[in-house]
């Protein structure tokens, strides 16, 4: 064999640039596994949070549950949901692929009347249920 011969190179580099596309192409389809998981969990978040603020009238901790089955329909789960006045803030966290070291990407949303911060007739508070863990310090 001659080593200034070079039948066979083009196969090597063929081979190379593929393998190189490969990676690229997969990391590529995990980054934008992590994007749509993103959007999936913002969704999410935006629909239990009218479902929340549109339950309220059948009582706090019946309103939070009604986020429930919509996360579970959604492929994530409820991390906060609280109540001011008539406004339901709802957090979501939902698993990103497997190659990010079991990461979970979060969202929050905000639903309630258009007025901004609530209607006053009702006294703002926070309640704390199965699926809402979190209360503040001297709210109700």
């Amino acid at each position: 064999m001659i080593l200034s011969d070079d039948r066979g190179s083009a196969s090597i580099l063929g081979c190379s640039v593929m393998a190189a596309l490969v990676v690229i192409t997969a990391t590529a389809l995990h980054a934008g596994s992590a994007v749509v998981t993103r959007h999936r969990a913002q969704a999410a978040a935006d629909l239990s949070a009218l479902a929340v603020a549109s339950a309220l009238d059948s009582g706090v901790s019946a309103a939070c549950e009604a986020a429930v089955p919509i996360t579970a329909r959604m492929r994530v789960r409820v991390r906060r949901c609280e109540i001011h006045g008539w406004d339901a803030v709802v957090e979501v966290a939902a698993p990103v692929s497997a190659l990010f070291d079991g990461k979970e990407t979060k969202a929050v949303a905000r639903a309630g009347p258009a007025g901004g911060s609530g209607d006053r007739r009702r006294p703002a508070r926070l309640v704390s249920t199965p699926t809402c863990p979190r209360r503040r310090p001297g709210n109700g």
